[in-house]
Protein backbone atom coordinates (compact mmCIF):
# COMPACT_ATOMS: atom_id res chain seq x y z
CA UNK A 1 0.00 0.00 0.00
CA UNK A 2 1.20 3.82 -0.77
CA UNK A 3 1.22 6.12 1.70
CA UNK A 4 -1.04 8.25 -0.47
CA UNK A 5 -3.55 5.69 0.36
CA UNK A 6 -3.20 5.57 3.91
CA UNK A 7 -3.58 9.98 4.44
CA UNK A 8 -7.42 9.12 3.82
CA UNK A 9 -7.33 6.45 6.95
CA UNK A 10 -4.81 8.73 8.77
CA UNK A 11 -4.70 12.50 7.88
CA UNK A 12 -1.62 14.30 8.94
CA UNK A 13 1.99 15.77 7.45
CA UNK A 14 3.55 13.80 4.87
CA UNK A 15 7.33 13.96 4.62
CA UNK A 16 9.01 12.29 1.92
CA UNK A 17 7.83 10.48 -1.86
CA UNK A 18 3.61 9.54 -1.10
CA UNK A 19 4.21 6.69 -3.19
CA UNK A 20 6.49 4.74 -1.15
CA UNK A 21 5.10 1.58 -0.64
CA UNK A 22 4.89 -0.50 2.63
CA UNK A 23 4.34 -4.22 2.67
CA UNK A 24 3.72 -4.60 6.42
CA UNK A 25 3.88 -2.57 10.09
CA UNK A 26 5.54 -3.23 13.06
CA UNK A 27 5.73 -0.90 15.90
CA UNK A 28 8.43 -3.42 17.32
CA UNK A 29 11.64 -2.10 16.89
CA UNK A 30 13.23 -5.53 17.45
CA UNK A 31 11.18 -7.22 14.45
CA UNK A 32 10.61 -4.21 11.93
CA UNK A 33 12.04 -5.23 8.81
CA UNK A 34 12.89 -2.76 5.39
CA UNK A 35 9.76 -2.34 3.49
CA UNK A 36 7.51 -2.07 6.53
CA UNK A 37 6.20 0.83 8.21
CA UNK A 38 7.78 1.89 11.81
CA UNK A 39 5.60 2.76 13.85
CA UNK A 40 7.76 5.07 16.67
CA UNK A 41 5.12 5.46 18.78
CA UNK A 42 5.14 7.64 22.57
CA UNK A 43 5.50 5.40 25.57
CA UNK A 44 5.29 5.27 29.34
CA UNK A 45 9.02 5.28 29.49
CA UNK A 46 10.40 5.90 26.22
CA UNK A 47 9.50 7.33 22.77
CA UNK A 48 9.55 4.83 20.41
CA UNK A 49 11.57 7.22 17.83
CA UNK A 50 14.44 6.69 19.90
CA UNK A 51 15.30 3.38 17.96
CA UNK A 52 14.52 4.53 14.37
CA UNK A 53 17.59 6.24 13.21
CA UNK A 54 19.43 2.96 13.85
CA UNK A 55 16.84 1.13 12.15
CA UNK A 56 16.24 3.93 9.15
CA UNK A 57 20.61 2.86 8.85
CA UNK A 58 19.35 -0.48 8.19
CA UNK A 59 17.19 -0.02 5.16
CA UNK A 60 13.46 0.72 7.13
CA UNK A 61 12.35 3.86 5.10
CA UNK A 62 8.38 4.53 5.94
CA UNK A 63 7.92 5.81 9.14
CA UNK A 64 4.77 6.68 11.24
CA UNK A 65 4.80 8.91 14.57
CA UNK A 66 3.84 12.30 16.25
CA UNK A 67 5.49 15.60 15.94
CA UNK A 68 7.59 14.81 19.31
CA UNK A 69 8.86 11.41 17.38
CA UNK A 70 9.92 13.27 14.25
CA UNK A 71 11.80 15.89 16.02
CA UNK A 72 13.77 13.02 17.96
CA UNK A 73 14.68 11.15 14.40
CA UNK A 74 15.77 14.40 12.41
CA UNK A 75 17.93 15.50 15.34
CA UNK A 76 19.48 12.50 15.28
CA UNK A 77 19.72 12.38 11.48
CA UNK A 78 21.16 15.66 11.27
CA UNK A 79 24.93 16.03 11.88
CA UNK A 80 26.34 13.86 9.89
CA UNK A 81 26.16 13.53 5.75
CA UNK A 82 25.47 10.05 4.97
CA UNK A 83 22.56 10.16 8.38
CA UNK A 84 21.36 13.68 5.94
CA UNK A 85 21.37 11.48 3.37
CA UNK A 86 19.67 8.77 4.80
CA UNK A 87 16.93 10.77 5.99
CA UNK A 88 16.15 12.57 2.50
CA UNK A 89 15.18 9.18 1.53
CA UNK A 90 12.45 8.38 4.51
CA UNK A 91 8.87 8.74 3.98
CA UNK A 92 7.07 9.67 7.15
CA UNK A 93 3.33 10.28 8.09
CA UNK A 94 3.44 12.94 10.65
CA UNK A 95 -0.28 12.31 13.32
CA UNK A 96 -1.60 14.02 16.16
CA UNK A 97 -1.56 10.05 18.20
CA UNK A 98 -0.29 7.94 16.09
CA UNK A 99 -1.40 4.83 18.32
CA UNK A 100 -5.35 6.23 17.75
CA UNK A 101 -4.69 5.07 14.13
CA UNK A 102 -2.29 2.20 13.78
CA UNK A 103 -4.59 -0.22 14.15
CA UNK A 104 -6.43 1.12 11.00
CA UNK A 105 -3.76 1.88 8.82
CA UNK A 106 -2.52 -1.92 9.59
CA UNK A 107 -5.94 -3.44 8.80
CA UNK A 108 -6.00 -1.08 5.53
CA UNK A 109 -2.27 -2.54 4.63
CA UNK A 110 -2.69 -6.04 5.42
CA UNK A 111 -6.18 -6.26 3.73
CA UNK A 112 -8.05 -7.48 6.96
CA UNK A 113 -11.00 -5.23 6.97
CA UNK A 114 -13.01 -7.95 6.38
CA UNK A 115 -12.00 -11.64 6.62
CA UNK A 116 -12.00 -14.00 8.33
CA UNK A 117 -15.07 -13.10 10.15
CA UNK A 118 -14.39 -12.10 14.11
CA UNK A 119 -16.56 -13.12 17.07
CA UNK A 120 -15.45 -11.14 20.29
CA UNK A 121 -15.68 -11.90 23.65
CA UNK A 122 -14.85 -9.50 26.84
CA UNK A 123 -15.75 -9.60 30.43
CA UNK A 124 -13.45 -10.08 33.64
CA UNK A 125 -14.12 -14.14 33.97
CA UNK A 126 -15.09 -16.48 31.32
CA UNK A 127 -13.04 -15.26 28.04
CA UNK A 128 -10.80 -17.61 27.34
CA UNK A 129 -13.43 -20.42 28.05
CA UNK A 130 -16.00 -18.99 25.88
CA UNK A 131 -13.78 -18.68 23.23
CA UNK A 132 -12.48 -22.41 23.33
CA UNK A 133 -16.06 -23.21 23.49
CA UNK A 134 -16.95 -21.43 20.62
CA UNK A 135 -14.03 -22.88 18.49
CA UNK A 136 -14.76 -26.24 19.65
CA UNK A 137 -18.52 -25.97 18.72
CA UNK A 138 -17.55 -24.30 15.57
CA UNK A 139 -14.61 -27.88 14.96
CA UNK A 140 -17.18 -29.84 15.29
CA UNK A 141 -19.41 -28.21 12.68
CA UNK A 142 -16.53 -28.39 10.36
CA UNK A 143 -15.73 -25.20 9.83
CA UNK A 144 -11.36 -24.15 9.80
CA UNK A 145 -10.88 -21.79 13.06
CA UNK A 146 -9.24 -19.85 14.96
CA UNK A 147 -8.45 -18.70 18.45
CA UNK A 148 -6.77 -15.35 19.96
CA UNK A 149 -6.63 -14.78 23.49
CA UNK A 150 -4.23 -15.29 26.78
CA UNK A 151 -3.86 -18.85 26.15
CA UNK A 152 -2.09 -19.21 23.03
CA UNK A 153 -2.93 -18.30 19.15
CA UNK A 154 -4.16 -20.94 17.47
CA UNK A 155 -4.68 -20.51 13.47
CA UNK A 156 -6.13 -23.76 11.64
CA UNK A 157 -4.40 -26.37 14.47
CA UNK A 158 -1.48 -24.40 14.50
CA UNK A 159 -0.43 -22.97 17.60
CA UNK A 160 1.26 -19.49 18.40
CA UNK A 161 1.93 -18.41 22.57
CA UNK A 162 0.41 -15.53 23.20
CA UNK A 163 1.88 -12.85 25.45
CA UNK A 164 -1.16 -10.58 25.29
CA UNK A 165 -4.44 -11.27 26.26
CA UNK A 166 -5.12 -9.65 23.01
CA UNK A 167 -1.84 -8.76 20.74
CA UNK A 168 -0.96 -5.00 19.69
CA UNK A 169 -2.69 -3.70 16.28
CA UNK A 170 -0.06 -4.62 13.73
CA UNK A 171 1.09 -8.28 15.25
CA UNK A 172 -3.54 -8.35 15.38
CA UNK A 173 -4.21 -7.68 11.56
CA UNK A 174 -0.74 -9.84 10.67
CA UNK A 175 -2.01 -12.40 12.05
CA UNK A 176 -5.78 -12.38 10.43
CA UNK A 177 -3.58 -12.26 7.35
CA UNK A 178 -2.27 -15.34 8.30
CA UNK A 179 -5.32 -16.39 9.16
CA UNK A 180 -6.72 -15.57 5.71
CA UNK A 181 -3.80 -17.68 4.17
CA UNK A 182 -4.97 -20.47 6.07
CA UNK A 183 -8.08 -20.28 4.84
CA UNK A 184 -9.62 -19.60 8.11
CA UNK A 185 -13.02 -18.63 7.82
CA UNK A 186 -13.89 -17.82 11.95
CA UNK A 187 -11.85 -16.33 14.38
CA UNK A 188 -13.05 -16.48 18.36
CA UNK A 189 -11.33 -13.94 20.01
CA UNK A 190 -11.02 -12.65 23.81
CA UNK A 191 -10.56 -8.44 23.52
CA UNK A 192 -9.46 -7.12 27.19
CA UNK A 193 -10.39 -4.06 28.43
CA UNK A 194 -6.32 -2.84 28.10
CA UNK A 195 -6.81 -3.57 24.36
CA UNK A 196 -9.80 -1.37 24.19
CA UNK A 197 -8.22 1.75 25.95
CA UNK A 198 -4.79 1.51 24.39
CA UNK A 199 -6.24 0.90 20.29
CA UNK A 200 -5.32 -2.29 19.81
CA UNK A 201 -8.06 -3.71 18.35
CA UNK A 202 -8.97 -0.81 16.42
CA UNK A 203 -9.53 -1.92 12.81
CA UNK A 204 -11.23 -5.02 13.75
CA UNK A 205 -15.02 -5.68 13.53
CA UNK A 206 -16.75 -8.17 14.58
CA UNK A 207 -20.09 -9.94 13.47
CA UNK A 208 -21.05 -10.38 17.18
CA UNK A 209 -20.14 -9.21 20.49
CA UNK A 210 -20.49 -10.91 23.81
CA UNK A 211 -20.21 -9.94 27.35
CA UNK A 212 -19.38 -12.83 30.37
CA UNK A 213 -19.61 -10.37 33.49
CA UNK A 214 -17.80 -7.83 35.37
CA UNK A 215 -15.94 -7.87 39.16
CA UNK A 216 -12.97 -6.46 40.18
CA UNK A 217 -9.92 -6.82 38.38
CA UNK A 218 -7.55 -4.14 36.64
CA UNK A 219 -7.91 -1.44 38.66
CA UNK A 220 -4.63 -0.55 38.82
CA UNK A 221 -4.84 0.33 35.53
CA UNK A 222 -8.33 1.71 35.54
CA UNK A 223 -8.89 3.52 38.92
CA UNK A 224 -12.60 3.02 38.96
CA UNK A 225 -14.86 0.02 38.14
CA UNK A 226 -16.47 2.68 36.33
CA UNK A 227 -13.52 3.50 33.90
CA UNK A 228 -13.24 -0.68 33.69
CA UNK A 229 -16.91 -0.74 32.59
CA UNK A 230 -16.47 2.03 30.06
CA UNK A 231 -13.32 0.83 28.39
CA UNK A 232 -15.46 -2.57 27.98
CA UNK A 233 -18.50 -1.18 27.03
CA UNK A 234 -16.18 0.03 23.92
CA UNK A 235 -16.91 -3.13 21.76
CA UNK A 236 -20.56 -2.59 21.82
CA UNK A 237 -20.25 0.45 19.87
CA UNK A 238 -21.03 0.25 15.64
CA UNK A 239 -17.01 0.80 15.45
CA UNK A 240 -16.29 -2.55 16.86
CA UNK A 241 -19.42 -4.82 16.17
CA UNK A 242 -22.75 -5.64 14.68
CA UNK A 243 -25.02 -7.01 17.29
CA UNK A 244 -24.02 -8.68 20.99
CA UNK A 245 -25.06 -10.95 23.28
CA UNK A 246 -24.77 -9.94 26.78
CA UNK A 247 -25.10 -12.27 30.05
CA UNK A 248 -27.45 -10.46 32.48
CA UNK A 249 -26.88 -12.08 35.73
CA UNK A 250 -25.33 -9.03 37.57
CA UNK A 251 -26.44 -5.36 37.60
CA UNK A 252 -23.23 -4.72 35.13
CA UNK A 253 -24.59 -7.03 32.42
CA UNK A 254 -27.90 -4.70 32.20
CA UNK A 255 -25.94 -1.52 32.47
CA UNK A 256 -24.23 -3.42 29.34
CA UNK A 257 -27.23 -3.80 27.90
CA UNK A 258 -28.12 -0.41 28.26
CA UNK A 259 -25.10 1.21 27.26
CA UNK A 260 -25.18 -0.93 24.08
CA UNK A 261 -25.19 0.93 21.01
CA UNK A 262 -25.64 -2.66 18.67
CA UNK A 263 -28.69 -4.60 18.90
CA UNK A 264 -28.36 -6.91 21.90
CA UNK A 265 -29.56 -10.41 22.80
CA UNK A 266 -29.70 -10.87 26.56
CA UNK A 267 -29.08 -14.34 28.50
CA UNK A 268 -29.42 -15.37 31.57
CA UNK A 269 -31.23 -17.60 33.90
CA UNK A 270 -34.48 -15.86 34.65
CA UNK A 271 -37.57 -14.44 32.33
CA UNK A 272 -35.94 -11.29 32.17
CA UNK A 273 -33.51 -12.80 29.41
CA UNK A 274 -34.87 -12.87 25.61
CA UNK A 275 -32.84 -15.87 25.42
CA UNK A 276 -33.12 -18.21 28.79
CA UNK A 277 -30.84 -20.89 30.01
CA UNK A 278 -32.53 -23.78 31.72
CA UNK A 279 -30.18 -25.63 34.16
CA UNK A 280 -30.33 -27.57 37.52
CA UNK A 281 -27.25 -26.78 39.65
CA UNK A 282 -24.36 -29.21 39.18
CA UNK A 283 -25.37 -31.17 36.32
CA UNK A 284 -23.79 -30.27 32.80
CA UNK A 285 -26.80 -30.47 30.47
CA UNK A 286 -29.22 -27.60 29.86
CA UNK A 287 -30.93 -26.29 27.56
CA UNK A 288 -30.99 -22.92 25.90
CA UNK A 289 -34.42 -21.66 24.95
CA UNK A 290 -34.65 -19.19 22.48
CA UNK A 291 -37.33 -16.06 21.96
CA UNK A 292 -38.78 -17.37 18.98
CA UNK A 293 -39.90 -20.81 21.21
CA UNK A 294 -37.17 -23.05 19.84
CA UNK A 295 -34.91 -24.79 22.14
CA UNK A 296 -31.60 -26.63 21.79
CA UNK A 297 -30.00 -28.73 23.94
CA UNK A 298 -26.25 -28.23 25.28
CA UNK A 299 -23.70 -29.71 27.90
CA UNK A 300 -20.79 -27.95 29.29
CA UNK A 301 -18.13 -29.91 28.35
CA UNK A 302 -16.12 -28.22 31.57
CA UNK A 303 -16.85 -28.37 35.15
CA UNK A 304 -19.38 -25.58 36.99
CA UNK A 305 -21.93 -24.14 36.93
CA UNK A 306 -20.75 -20.95 35.65
CA UNK A 307 -19.07 -22.64 32.52
CA UNK A 308 -22.91 -23.45 32.03
CA UNK A 309 -23.29 -19.52 31.16
CA UNK A 310 -20.10 -19.78 29.43
CA UNK A 311 -21.25 -22.65 26.76
CA UNK A 312 -24.78 -21.14 26.29
CA UNK A 313 -23.17 -17.48 25.70
CA UNK A 314 -21.02 -19.08 22.89
CA UNK A 315 -23.60 -21.02 21.34
CA UNK A 316 -25.51 -17.91 21.33
CA UNK A 317 -22.92 -16.08 19.89
CA UNK A 318 -22.62 -18.34 16.99
CA UNK A 319 -26.24 -18.47 16.54
CA UNK A 320 -25.88 -14.63 16.03
CA UNK A 321 -23.34 -14.88 13.49
CA UNK A 322 -25.52 -17.11 11.37
CA UNK A 323 -25.01 -20.43 12.52
CA UNK A 324 -28.52 -22.02 12.74
CA UNK A 325 -30.47 -23.74 16.26
CA UNK A 326 -30.41 -26.93 14.28
CA UNK A 327 -26.44 -27.22 13.97
CA UNK A 328 -26.12 -25.93 17.32
CA UNK A 329 -28.32 -28.30 18.40
CA UNK A 330 -26.99 -31.01 16.40
CA UNK A 331 -23.51 -31.06 18.42
CA UNK A 332 -24.47 -29.35 21.66
CA UNK A 333 -24.16 -32.54 24.03
CA UNK A 334 -21.09 -34.26 21.65
CA UNK A 335 -18.60 -31.60 20.87
CA UNK A 336 -15.26 -31.16 22.74
CA UNK A 337 -13.48 -28.35 24.28
CA UNK A 338 -10.29 -27.98 26.60
CA UNK A 339 -8.91 -25.15 28.34
CA UNK A 340 -5.42 -25.51 29.61
CA UNK A 341 -5.41 -24.42 32.68
CA UNK A 342 -9.11 -23.87 33.32
CA UNK A 343 -10.76 -26.05 35.53
CA UNK A 344 -7.90 -28.58 34.69
CA UNK A 345 -7.63 -31.94 36.48
CA UNK A 346 -4.06 -32.90 36.85
CA UNK A 347 -3.49 -36.68 37.05
CA UNK A 348 0.40 -38.48 37.29
CA UNK A 349 -0.89 -39.11 33.74
CA UNK A 350 -2.16 -35.97 32.07
CA UNK A 351 -5.22 -34.25 32.34
CA UNK A 352 -8.82 -35.71 32.93
CA UNK A 353 -12.48 -35.34 32.73
CA UNK A 354 -13.67 -34.15 36.47
CA UNK A 355 -16.32 -36.58 36.56
CA UNK A 356 -13.28 -39.94 36.86
CA UNK A 357 -12.31 -41.16 39.86
CA UNK A 358 -9.17 -40.67 41.47
CA UNK A 359 -6.73 -43.91 43.05
CA UNK A 360 -7.52 -43.77 46.46
CA UNK A 361 -4.15 -42.67 47.55
CA UNK A 362 -4.62 -39.61 46.01
CA UNK A 363 -6.76 -36.21 45.84
CA UNK A 364 -8.12 -34.44 43.16
CA UNK A 365 -6.28 -31.98 42.08
CA UNK A 366 -7.37 -28.91 39.82
CA UNK A 367 -5.52 -26.12 38.37
CA UNK A 368 -6.99 -23.11 37.42
CA UNK A 369 -6.48 -19.52 36.45
CA UNK A 370 -9.23 -17.73 39.23
CA UNK A 371 -7.63 -14.72 40.15
CA UNK A 372 -10.22 -12.47 41.30
CA UNK A 373 -12.33 -12.71 44.41
CA UNK A 374 -15.34 -13.96 41.90
CA UNK A 375 -13.30 -16.27 40.11
CA UNK A 376 -12.00 -17.88 43.12
CA UNK A 377 -15.56 -18.07 44.64
CA UNK A 378 -17.19 -19.50 41.96
CA UNK A 379 -14.25 -22.23 41.15
CA UNK A 380 -14.36 -23.75 45.02
CA UNK A 381 -18.30 -23.35 44.92
CA UNK A 382 -18.07 -26.09 41.70
CA UNK A 383 -16.00 -27.94 43.43
CA UNK A 384 -18.14 -28.56 46.99
CA UNK A 385 -20.41 -31.26 45.65
CA UNK A 386 -18.40 -34.01 45.68
CA UNK A 387 -15.50 -33.35 48.35
CA UNK A 388 -15.23 -34.04 51.66
CA UNK A 389 -12.06 -31.46 51.92
CA UNK A 390 -11.90 -28.39 49.57
CA UNK A 391 -7.97 -27.06 49.97
CA UNK A 392 -7.11 -24.10 48.31
CA UNK A 393 -2.99 -23.13 47.24
CA UNK A 394 -3.17 -19.46 46.22
CA UNK A 395 -1.80 -15.94 46.18
CA UNK A 396 -2.00 -12.71 44.38
CA UNK A 397 -0.05 -10.84 41.61
CA UNK A 398 2.06 -7.55 42.76
CA UNK A 399 2.25 -5.18 40.64
CA UNK A 400 -1.01 -5.04 39.94
CA UNK A 401 -4.89 -4.11 41.45
CA UNK A 402 -4.29 -4.26 45.03
CA UNK A 403 -7.39 -3.60 45.79
CA UNK A 404 -8.86 -7.12 45.23
CA UNK A 405 -6.66 -8.87 47.29
CA UNK A 406 -8.91 -8.70 50.47
CA UNK A 407 -11.40 -9.73 48.63
CA UNK A 408 -10.05 -12.83 47.04
CA UNK A 409 -9.04 -13.60 50.93
CA UNK A 410 -12.57 -13.30 51.83
CA UNK A 411 -13.51 -15.65 48.99
CA UNK A 412 -11.22 -18.24 50.03
CA UNK A 413 -12.36 -18.02 53.43
CA UNK A 414 -15.76 -18.61 52.67
CA UNK A 415 -15.33 -21.15 50.92
CA UNK A 416 -12.30 -23.27 51.20
CA UNK A 417 -11.52 -25.53 54.29
CA UNK A 418 -8.16 -25.08 54.26
CA UNK A 419 -5.93 -22.24 52.92
CA UNK A 420 -2.35 -22.37 51.59
CA UNK A 421 -1.32 -18.70 51.03
CA UNK A 422 1.72 -18.99 48.89
CA UNK A 423 3.27 -16.07 46.36
CA UNK A 424 1.78 -15.94 42.89
CA UNK A 425 3.85 -13.14 40.37
CA UNK A 426 5.29 -11.38 43.49
CA UNK A 427 7.16 -9.13 40.46
CA UNK A 428 8.55 -5.98 41.82
CA UNK A 429 6.32 -5.66 45.25
CA UNK A 430 7.53 -7.16 48.31
CA UNK A 431 5.64 -10.60 49.01
CA UNK A 432 5.48 -10.30 52.32
CA UNK A 433 2.96 -7.58 51.73
CA UNK A 434 0.65 -9.45 49.25
CA UNK A 435 0.47 -11.81 51.45
CA UNK A 436 -0.36 -10.06 54.44
CA UNK A 437 -3.16 -7.59 52.53
CA UNK A 438 -4.80 -11.52 51.74
CA UNK A 439 -4.79 -12.52 55.23
CA UNK A 440 -6.72 -9.54 56.11
CA UNK A 441 -9.34 -10.55 53.91
CA UNK A 442 -9.10 -14.22 55.27
CA UNK A 443 -9.01 -12.67 59.00
CA UNK A 444 -12.07 -10.09 58.18
CA UNK A 445 -14.02 -12.99 57.17
CA UNK A 446 -13.39 -15.31 60.48
CA UNK A 447 -13.74 -12.69 63.03
CA UNK A 448 -16.69 -12.27 61.32
CA UNK A 449 -18.14 -15.83 61.85
CA UNK A 450 -18.70 -15.67 58.03
CA UNK A 451 -15.76 -18.18 56.91
CA UNK A 452 -15.92 -22.24 56.91
CA UNK A 453 -12.14 -22.04 56.67
CA UNK A 454 -10.42 -24.26 59.68
CA UNK A 455 -6.80 -24.13 58.40
CA UNK A 456 -4.61 -21.45 57.60
CA UNK A 457 -1.01 -21.96 56.69
CA UNK A 458 1.45 -19.96 54.71
CA UNK A 459 4.43 -21.33 52.56
CA UNK A 460 5.78 -18.47 50.75
CA UNK A 461 7.55 -20.57 48.37
CA UNK A 462 4.40 -22.06 45.64
CA UNK A 463 6.21 -25.07 44.76
CA UNK A 464 6.72 -26.41 48.14
CA UNK A 465 3.04 -25.23 49.22
CA UNK A 466 1.93 -27.35 46.35
CA UNK A 467 3.89 -30.27 47.00
CA UNK A 468 2.41 -29.51 50.98
CA UNK A 469 -0.71 -29.33 50.09
CA UNK A 470 -0.91 -32.58 47.86
CA UNK A 471 1.38 -34.84 50.41
CA UNK A 472 -0.88 -34.36 53.13
CA UNK A 473 -4.23 -34.08 51.83
CA UNK A 474 -6.82 -36.87 52.13
CA UNK A 475 -7.89 -38.92 49.37
CA UNK A 476 -11.27 -37.74 49.31
CA UNK A 477 -10.05 -33.78 49.16
CA UNK A 478 -9.73 -31.69 46.40
CA UNK A 479 -6.71 -29.46 46.12
CA UNK A 480 -7.27 -26.42 43.82
CA UNK A 481 -4.30 -24.02 42.80
CA UNK A 482 -5.21 -20.92 42.11
CA UNK A 483 -4.79 -17.80 40.19
CA UNK A 484 -1.47 -18.67 37.53
CA UNK A 485 -3.84 -21.50 35.70
CA UNK A 486 -1.86 -21.87 31.97
CA UNK A 487 1.23 -19.65 32.53
CA UNK A 488 5.16 -21.01 32.06
CA UNK A 489 7.20 -18.92 34.22
CA UNK A 490 6.99 -16.81 37.69
CA UNK A 491 7.76 -13.20 38.20
CA UNK A 492 9.87 -12.09 41.29
CA UNK A 493 11.58 -8.79 41.24
CA UNK A 494 12.43 -8.49 37.47
CA UNK A 495 13.41 -12.66 36.90
CA UNK A 496 10.97 -14.47 34.97
CA UNK A 497 11.91 -18.51 36.15
CA UNK A 498 10.61 -21.72 34.84
CA UNK A 499 7.00 -22.61 36.80
CA UNK A 500 4.22 -24.32 35.33
CA UNK A 501 1.73 -24.94 38.16
CA UNK A 502 0.22 -28.07 36.54
CA UNK A 503 3.93 -29.12 36.28
CA UNK A 504 4.26 -28.94 39.80
CA UNK A 505 1.29 -30.32 40.89
CA UNK A 506 1.82 -33.91 38.50
CA UNK A 507 5.20 -33.63 40.34
CA UNK A 508 3.49 -33.84 43.79
CA UNK A 509 1.13 -36.41 43.38
CA UNK A 510 3.90 -38.81 41.45
CA UNK A 511 5.60 -38.08 45.19
CA UNK A 512 2.92 -38.83 46.52
CA UNK A 513 1.54 -42.38 44.65
CA UNK A 514 5.30 -43.06 45.28
CA UNK A 515 4.99 -43.60 48.97
CA UNK A 516 3.43 -40.78 50.98
CA UNK A 517 0.95 -41.45 53.40
CA UNK A 518 -2.59 -39.70 52.79
CA UNK A 519 -3.33 -37.19 55.56
CA UNK A 520 -5.03 -33.69 56.28
CA UNK A 521 -2.59 -30.72 56.05
CA UNK A 522 -1.09 -29.15 59.01
CA UNK A 523 1.10 -26.91 60.42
Amino acid sequence: MRFSQLLPIAPGTLHGDPETEVTGVSHDSRAVSPGQLYAALPGANVHGAKFAPELIRGGVDAILTDDAGWHLITEALSTDEADRDLLAGVTALIVEAPRAVLGFVSAAVYGTTSVPELIGVTGTNGKTTTTYLADGMLAALGHRTAVIGTVAILIAGDTVPSVRTTPEAPELHALFKKMRAAEVDTCAMEVSSHALSQHRVDGAHFSVAGFTNLSQDHLDFHNTMEEYFEAKAQLFTRTFSDKAVIVVEDEWGERMTAAAQVPVRTLGRDERSQWRIEHTPGVSDFVLHLDDGESIRLRSPLPGDFNVTNTALAASMLIEAGVSAEEIDAIGRSFVATVPGRMEIIDVSGPRALSESHPDILPRAIVDYSHTPDAIAKALATLHADSDELIIVFGAGGDRDRGKRFGMGQAAAREADVIVLTDDNPRTEDPDTIRAAIRQGIDAEVDAGRARVKKIIEVPDRGAAIDEAIAEADASATVLIAGKGHETGQTVGTTVTDFDDRARTRSALSMRLGGAQPGKVHR
